[in-house]
């Protein structure tokens, strides 16, 4: 997996550096100082994930991220932040991120992490509930009209909805009471309603409109 990091301070950089490349797997192709640069690399280098500081000068990491999966949405953004509450990690999430970690996690969960967005897995925990709460109530008290993906009928919708929270097909005929072959035909779908190639870019589609940040458990 290539991976490009953008994080504002170079001791951190430097020692996260040290640790991926320690990852038989993992090759880090550049490293950036700012949103800017990470953008710029990235659509050149088009590596398979970008760590994504969200905290950094010129252009930060949630609009580094939305020009990212704009540019080039099969490069996979994983945040990076300080706290897992920051509301930062919602805005970035929406944006297109397919997940975040803590700056503090060790080595083996970072490349864990890296290792499942790289591949098409979205990655996100308790910590930001109350904000993702917020969002949804912003959308129940119609801040933001209209429901999204008309084409898709309501199975396909709540389909979509836990794909974009990250479950597995398993998961989701649990979640529904569904037969694992009913799932996967909804699945095949919604790839062709959305004109989607893969669950990753499902995931960044639904991510855009507001599904899947929420896990339903």
């Amino acid at each position: 997996m290539r991976v490009l990091i953008a994080d504002d301070h170079p001791v951190f950089r430097a020692g996260l550096t040290g640790v991926l490349e320690d990852a038989p797997d993992i090759e880090v192709l550049a490293a950036a100082e700012h949103g800017a640069d990470a953008l710029d690399l990235a659509v050149r280098l088009r590596p398979d994930v970008v760590l994504m500081d969200l905290h950094m000068p010129v252009v930060n990491g949630v609009e580094a991220t939305r020009r990212l999966v704009a540019a080039a949405p099969e490069v996979a953004v994983l945040v990076l932040t300080m706290f897992d509450d920051d509301e930062s990690v919602i805005a970035a999430l929406r944006a297109g991120a397919r997940g975040y970690v803590v700056k503090g996690a060790d080595g083996d969960r970072i490349v864990g992490a890296i290792r499942a967005v790289a591949a098409g897995e979205a990655l996100f925990g308790s910590g930001i509930a109350a904000g993702v709460l917020r969002v949804l109530a912003a959308h129940r008290r119609g801040d933001r009209p209209g429901r999204p993906f008309p084409m898709l009928t309501d199975r396909e919708r709540e389909v979509l909805d836990l794909i974009a929270a990250g479950l597995g097909n398993r998961e989701i005929a649990r979640r529904l009471n569904l037969s694992d072959k009913t799932v996967r035909n909804h699945v095949t779908n919604i790839f062709a309603k959305l004109r989607v190639a893969d669950r990753a870019q499902a995931i960044i589609r639904a991510r855009q409109a507001g599904l899947g940040l929420v896990d339903g458990s």
